[in-house]
């Protein structure tokens, strides 16, 4: 589903502070990017490629984006779809943002004025502990709780 608000809103940013190194992948819509660079969709490698290669992610808070970006140990910014606007059928990236804000390298903005707000800041976004190849023990044990209480 197209996210034009994050993509409008990081475009006008750029506009108005002359960014010329902004890339974005918009999805499929309408709408096209005046001020940054941009392509519909990326291939796999493309995509990978181009994750690698950035200094900060501005995303959607969609839990493979912020996967992508903490493998890379990448600081995000992310932005949650949300249903009301049409952007997602439910508000599931709200929760996910909000569990994920309490980790160090995710920035969360849940509105368009603080996501100014944070790229404003982008000096300030520190990046995300690397991803641990196992998963803790207090994971475990609450998908083991989750799992016998179904």
């Amino acid at each position: 589903m197209p996210f034009d608000r994050l993509c409008r809103t990081v475009d006008e940013w750029c506009g108005r502070r002359d960014r010329k190194d902004v890339f974005m992948q918009i999805g499929s819509t309408s709408w096209r990017p005046e001020n940054s660079d941009y392509s519909l969709l990326l291939e796999p490698d493309e995509y990978a490629e181009r994750v690698a290669d950035a200094d900060v992610l501005v995303m959607h808070a969609g839990i493979g984006s912020i996967l992508a970006a903490m493998k890379h140990e990448k600081p995000i910014i992310v932005l949650p779809r949300t249903a009301r606007l049409r952007e997602t059928r439910n508000d599931h990236q709200i929760a996910t943002a909000r569990m994920f804000r309490k980790i160090s390298g995710i920035t969360v903005a849940f509105d368009e004025s603080e996501l100014i707000e944070r790229l404003e800041s982008l000096d300030q976004v520190s990046k995300p502990a690397p991803l641990s190849p196992t998963a803790s023990s207090e994971l475990i044990s609450a998908l083991k709780t989750f799992i016998h209480a179904a």
